[in-house]
């Protein structure tokens, strides 16, 4: 039975985070959650009234796109909280036929989300994305798919080099790999195929933080289409930046979403690759600009050689170069 709600001609719903509150902490809603996630139902609510309470945009949205879009990402057991990147609930504005706008929400899927799923089948051995500077890509087989790399080992070298690409791989345990690669022409006109903004004003997420969005791309496009798909996974792809329409798929033996996707002005923030590029870039310069070894030690704790080894590397240069001075 769909927990939707309908508005009596009476008595108007109450609106904003009160509103919103009074409906999902209702029996009936709070069931749907608990039947889902369990115990852990209600905690989940409550991250979901957090979220909205800190932002005015998603407070003014239609309540029933918020709550299908919280039970989507409930069913898939990724929490909304924009620290984790896992998933998000995105307010825009939908135009109405009759040419006013009307504020709903919408289900993300978070960079983070995509592998977290992916992960949990098993399946995987190995799973990384790059970006891919000029004369490091030596080979593309388009029958088969098999690429050849020569990476760039020094970091300032590289750093100084043009990106003319997007790389997203895996490897499954039965020793199936993939590459899905798409050079930064295409990356380009993906983004204007699916950003109003950037194609119309060059401006937005895509021209903020291109390289972040580019790999998001290719890890989605890697997976969705090449990868094994779980029932989870299969649901995630068809639900991401969409309206979820109702609640139907937590009874469906298909797990079929009914969306509605809507010609939008911007790409919705993905905030974990955006924030993880930011935070980088900046201790790029920190370690570019240091002085001393204690003005660079500031950042050795974000330095991490199996997380980033470039990165890494850049900063181990540049120690060398310091403690020379002394």
């Amino acid at each position: 039975m769909s927990e939707l709600q309908t508005t009596n001609q009476n008595q108007l719903p109450a609106t904003g985070v009160k509103g919103l509150s009074q409906f999902l902490n209702s029996d009936s809603v709070k069931a749907k959650f608990t039947e889902i996630l369990g115990q852990k139902g209600v905690g989940f609510i409550s991250s979901v009234l957090s979220v909205v309470n800190s932002n005015p945009m998603l407070q003014k949205a239609d309540q029933n796109s918020v709550y299908t879009a919280s039970l989507l990402a409930a069913s898939l057991d990724l929490p909304i909280n924009s620290n984790l990147g896992l998933a998000y609930i995105v307010p825009y504005k939908q135009k109405q036929p009759d040419g006013t706008y009307k504020d709903v929400a919408q289900f993300q899927l978070g960079y983070r989300g995509f592998k977290t799923l992916a992960q949990r089948s098993g399946q995987f051995l190995k799973m990384n994305d790059t970006d891919v500077k000029e004369g490091e890509l030596l080979n593309f087989d388009r029958m088969t798919g098999e690429m050849k790399f020569e990476w760039i080992q020094d970091s300032k070298e590289r750093l100084s080099k043009k990106t003319v690409g997007y790389l997203s791989y895996f490897k499954l345990l039965n020793g199936f790999e993939s590459y899905y690669y798409m050079t930064t022409e295409e990356v380009e006109a993906h983004a204007k195929k699916y950003s109003q903004t950037y194609k119309k004003y060059g401006t937005g997420l895509w021209k903020d933080e291109f390289s972040a969005m580019s790999l998001k791309t290719v890890t989605k496009m890697n997976l969705s289409k090449n990868a094994p798909l779980s029932i989870e996974m299969q649901r995630a792809v068809l639900a991401d930046q969409a309206v979820i329409k109702n609640d139907n798929f937590t009874s469906s033996e298909s797990f079929d979403v009914e969306t509605e996707y809507v010609d939008h002005e911007e790409v919705a923030l993905d905030v974990d690759a955006v924030s993880e590029s930011k935070q980088r870039a900046r201790i790029v310069e920190h370690i570019t600009n240091a002085k001393d070894l204690a003005s660079l030690e500031q950042v050795k704790a974000n330095v991490d050689p199996t997380v980033d080894l470039d990165l890494f590397t850049l900063y181990d240069d540049k120690a060398r170069e310091l403690k020379g001075k002394k």
